[in-house]
């Protein structure tokens, strides 16, 4: 009801603006619209003022609401203002906390190993106290670098399914990769096998009506989350599927940061070599990882899998540490504190690398102090990013960085979109989220947290490896930049919040 009350506001506020600025209707009419348009721009500011949100947000938005006419008021409500009072995703958000409360009762509780450190525990314990889902130390990870060696790895996999295979993507393209996929789920399907696939609107725009039909027709059930076309009704275009998940059979299962095209295979000649990182898993946690994708599945199409006992029982095998799996989005908005957490916990060093570093204050405070305390502060980052406003916005907090005593690196062979955090070479995370605000309040993202696993090793000496890629970013030649480079960085970061 909320909703089409807002879009209502929309087309009141169009309908007098015409009547005032274009029409020769009475004076009586327009002051109507005007005391209407008046009414409406006072009522979102008094309920944008009581939601409590920081100063300058609140103060931002309140000079839009006013100062810019019906188009403020049209990204105010596009903004979110309705995540904020709980009335987006709220079946969404009901249906995750029931499946995983319920998976939670259904295990045993883990014990931390002995090997554990304090700065460890103290995270495993955060993780287990404020999210839904549980550490499992019967799950096998293997680091894939870069989509050769991740679709090589995939397309093996894809073939020896034999019940189902249930895939997750932002970006799925009907390329020359995407059309070897659909050749092996084509296949798959004629043995039998059940093939599933989610799609974002947003990211998979251009999926082509052609190319859905001829999955669909093929055996393939396919739905898209969050198509545009309703987006625009429901306020929720702005949020998006940001997940990439592949599980089959129950059994295994990838998750990272590489989507489906042909430039993710570095054959793109606009971005040239893709630095990338995937993670096959298999064992007790892909239980966990199915499970955001039956989620995402009963949103998008309203088919409760989970009551079927096939699709959630875990397969445990003996592990070598601590995984985590954490799903996070708009409804939680939790995955910028899980990155503070885990950088908190930091004795010795932080490597990150990213292709977006938009953080918030809080995870910027923490780099801030954890380099002034002397522990090894490392960010690696693309020469040049996909966006304007990216590329900018990411700049901008260079100085602040540099100041601070951080290693600041770019990345030369190409474009750089692995999305890695290494605390103390002893804790990692790795998955879809990057470090930027959009995923931290607006994307549906998972990603693995992974705590004393021989893949944390891997992760370590990619990252090294990677450095001999990157030019360091030195603080007395960064000052030097153009006062039109500077202007660039504060416009950019003035779109920070959706970028």
């Amino acid at each position: 009801m909320k909703i089409r009350i807002e879009i209502f506001f929309v087309i009141i506020m169009l309908f007098f603006c015409w009547v005032v600025l274009f029409t020769r209707f009475p004076f009586l009419w327009k002051a109507i619209g005007i005391s209407l348009y008046a009414g409406i721009i006072l009522y979102s500011v008094a309920e944008l003022w009581l939601q409590n949100r920081p100063v300058p947000n609140t103060l931002l938005w309140t000079c839009l609401l006013i100062f810019v006419p019906v188009l403020g008021y049209i990204f105010y409500i596009y903004s979110g203002q309705l995540l904020f009072k709980g009335e987006l995703f709220k079946s969404k958000r009901a249906s995750d906390r029931e499946l995983f409360e319920a998976l939670g009762k259904n295990k045993t509780p883990v014990e931390m190993p002995s090997i554990l450190n304090d700065h460890q525990r103290s995270f495993v314990s955060y993780l287990e106290r404020v999210t839904l889902t549980n550490q499992s130390q019967n799950t096998r990870t293997k680091i894939l670098k870069n989509g050769e060696a991740t679709f090589q790895e995939v397309k093996q996999r894809l073939k020896e399914a034999k019940d189902f295979i249930h895939l997750e993507y932002y970006i799925f393209r009907y390329d020359r990769l995407g059309q070897e996929l659909m050749d092996i789920l084509t296949d798959k399907v004629k043995e039998g096998v059940e093939v599933r696939l989610i799609y974002d609107g947003f990211g998979s725009f251009a999926l082509s009506e052609h190319d859905r039909r001829k999955m669909a027709e093929s055996g393939i059930k396919i739905h898209p989350f969050l198509p545009l076309r309703s987006g625009w009704f429901t306020q929720k275009f702005n949020f998006r599927n940001h997940r990439k998940i592949i599980v089959i059979d129950g059994e295994i299962g990838f998750v990272g940061g590489l989507n489906v095209g042909v430039e993710y295979l570095g054959e793109d000649d606009r971005f040239g070599f893709w630095c990338d990182t995937h993670v096959f898993l298999e064992g007790e946690a892909v239980q966990t990882l199915h499970a955001v994708f039956l989620l995402d599945w009963k949103y998008v199409c309203g088919e409760t899998l989970f009551e079927d006992p096939r699709y959630l029982q875990p397969v445990p095998l003996e592990g070598d540490g601590l995984v985590h799996v954490v799903a996070a989005g708009p409804e939680t908005r939790d995955m910028g504190d899980h990155f503070y957490s885990m950088i908190s916990c930091a004795t010795e060093s932080i490597w990150i690398a990213t292709p977006y570093f938009i953080p918030n204050q809080a995870i910027m405070t923490a780099l801030r102090v954890a380099a002034k305390k002397g522990i090894q502060v490392r960010l690696m980052v693309p020469e040049s990013n996909d966006g304007f406003l990216t590329q900018y916005a990411s700049q901008s907090y260079f100085p602040e960085l540099l100041r601070a005593g951080i290693e600041l690196y770019t990345y030369q062979k190409g474009f750089l979109h692995k999305k890695v955090i290494i605390v103390d070479g002893d804790m990692a995370s790795i998955g879809t989220a990057n470090l930027d605000l959009r995923s931290f309040h607006l994307n549906f993202e998972v990603n693995l947290f992974l705590t004393a696993t021989e893949s944390i090793d891997d992760l370590v000496s990619h990252f090294e490896e990677d450095l001999k890629e990157c030019r360091r970013v030195r603080p007395v030649a960064f000052y030097k930049r153009g006062l039109g480079v500077k202007w660039k960085e504060s416009f950019a970061r003035l779109f920070s919040g959706v970028l």
